[in-house]
């Protein structure tokens, strides 16, 4: 299990999709997702066939936030060009972390540590 930190706190739990299979995938067919997912390489999304909102934060290779916004079901995004990678979540998920352009995240426990050990 990986985390998504904001200095050194913890926002969420964190899925990481960087294989086509895993990033065409997504957030499709779900009903929700507890945390967030990291799509990477990604510089646009879409939410064709999604059943809930999301928001959206375009990161660059660093993962600091470039441009963040909110999806609705059934639309897609202009590509964000300085963006490397896409984090998703639940449509206000943003809101109570506080996530904004400029926020530098961390991924962490990859490895399967806990946060702090990778």
């Amino acid at each position: 299990m990986a985390w998504l930190v904001r200095d050194e706190q913890v926002l969420a739990t964190l899925e990481v999709a960087e294989s086509l299979r895993g990033r065409t995938r997504g957030l499709l067919g779900r009903d929700g997702i507890e945390g967030a997912i990291l799509l990477r390489p990604a510089k646009s999304v879409h939410s064709f066939g999604m059943r809930f909102p999301i928001d959206v934060a375009f990161v660059d290779r660093e993962l600091v936030v470039v441009r963040t916004c909110r999806l609705r079901p059934n639309r897609i995004t202009l590509p964000v060009w300085r963006a490397h990678g896409v984090i998703e979540a639940e449509a206000g998920a943003f809101g109570r972390w506080g996530l904004a352009p400029g926020d530098r995240l961390e991924v962490r426990g990859l490895d399967g540590g806990a946060p702090g050990s990778s």
